[in-house]
């Protein structure tokens, strides 16, 4: 389990590379990212990231992007403002084209990109000697299954009913 410092560390790792890729060239961003549903948080880049990886790490195909988006969105929306700049430069650091392909290893835009592309960059930043990439997929990892698994829609594929008496507890 990454600490706090592990994840501060991944976040001014990750802020310093997105300042330099930003110097470097520009565009940062890939072009015109679907616009997702409403959003409080996450950019439609972010939210395009999101649904890239979340069928990857969730394991399943099939997942509804937008439902893991605005899970994850409600997710971030929680977290102390600290924690949200850090998620931040991570989605920051992602959205960058050229951090994307040599920072992750993924050539193709986030929508583009296979299966097999995305569970490889997931492999290498979970596996990685470098505390910074095990912190970002730690975070990555664990803001899209609480997108997921924190959703109604994904208890009944589990076979998970909630009592009656807490249902009517939910907003």
């Amino acid at each position: 389990m990454a600490s706090r410092r592990q994840f501060l560390q991944a976040g001014a790792l990750g802020s310093a590379a997105l300042l330099l890729a930003g110097y470097w060239a520009a565009p940062v961003a890939d072009p015109s990212p679907a616009a997702g549903g409403k959003l409080e948080w996450l950019t439609p880049l972010d939210a395009q990231i999101i649904s890239a990886l979340a069928p990857v790490l969730l394991g399943l195909s099939g997942v509804p992007a937008a439902v893991v988006a605005a899970g994850v969105d409600r997710a971030v929306a929680g977290l102390p403002s600290a924690t949200q700049r850090e998620v931040r430069q991570l989605f920051d650091l992602l959205g960058n084209r050229w951090a994307r392909r040599w920072l992750a290893g993924v050539r193709s835009p986030w929508q583009l990109a296979t299966s097999l592309e995305l569970a490889q960059f997931l492999q290498r930043w979970r596996e990685s000697r470098f505390a910074l990439q095990c912190s970002a997929y730690q975070g990555l990892h664990r803001l899209i299954h609480a997108g997921w698994y924190g959703n109604p829609a994904s208890w009944l594929a589990l076979g998970y009913r909630q009592p009656a008496a807490v249902m009517g507890m939910l907003p």
